[in-house]
């Protein structure tokens, strides 16, 4: 069977020093999957690693059976995307010029965009609702505005891959929900194929056909929600006591921390 993306014992780090160590994966076309684990688990290293961020130490990854650092940057960026959960921007850009960067990869050197290219750019602003906005500047929005502008840039590179990291951290309860709903909807309707790293359990155990839960750099547990997100996973891996039950409305696990007594 051929995978979107596969990941071969893969090793790596920074300045020399191993972070995650020996890590396999397979992504199917059309996977939603969550990436979980304590801080300084791995989580953001290999997301980094599979989006060129970072060079391995050892091992591959292979993106439609193409090894990703052989791959031309320009035709790796026509097909991979990456939102990063604090995106900065210096410059007071407007939302539309902002989501036309995401055509950088389809453009010649110094070629400018065409009608094409901005209808593209204009209809990944309606998917994730903000065309509205198009004409305001980025540092006129809100947290939730602006992470939805720059997931729609994203959308702009007509990826068949998108790696987010944490692309809700800083968001209130209600943008969470808007963002994910998007992401679900992306997911479905377009078969985009996610990989998003995420804190919070149950938005990972909620929204995420898949979970690969790391531990000390390493895999722990990879599967559907209902056999990660167990309280023995948890116990294990987060030091702290909780418990797991169904949510009512989705049947999908929920997490409940147990404080302490007083």
């Amino acid at each position: 069977m051929e995978f979107l993306l596969t990941v071969n014992n893969l090793s790596g780090g920074y300045h020399k020093q191993a972070v995650i160590r020996d890590i396999s994966l397979r992504v199917e076309e059309g996977d939603f999957l969550g990436i979980i684990g304590p801080n300084g688990s791995g989580k953001t290293t290999l997301l980094r690693l599979m989006s060129r961020v970072l060079l391995p130490q050892e091992g591959n990854i292979r993106l439609c059976e193409k090894d990703i650092n052989s791959l031309d940057l320009k035709e790796f960026c026509q097909k991979v995307a990456f939102v990063a959960g604090d995106t900065l921007i210096n410059f007071s850009f407007t939302v539309l010029e902002i989501v036309l960067m995401g055509r950088i990869p389809h453009l010649k050197r110094l070629q400018l965009e065409k009608k094409e290219d901005v209808l593209i750019a204009e209809n990944a602003l309606k998917m994730t609702g903000t065309l509205e906005l198009k004409d305001k500047l980025i540092d006129e929005l809100s947290s939730g505005e602006r992470q939805r502008v720059i997931i729609a840039r994203a959308l702009t590179q007509e990826p068949v891959l998108l790696f987010l990291d944490e692309p809700t951290s800083h968001l209130d309860i209600g943008h969470q929900i808007q963002i994910l709903d998007l992401l679900k909807r992306l997911n479905r309707e377009r078969n985009l194929t996610i990989v998003m790293v995420l804190h919070d359990l149950n938005l990972a155990g909620a929204y995420c056909n898949r979970i690969l839960l790391l531990d000390r750099g390493g895999i722990f547990k990879e599967g559907l929600p209902d056999e990660v997100l167990t309280y023995q996973n948890i116990e294990t891996v987060y030091k702290t006591v909780v418990l797991v039950n169904k949510d009512p409305v989705s049947l999908r696990p929920h997490v409940i921390l147990v404080t302490e007594k007083k």
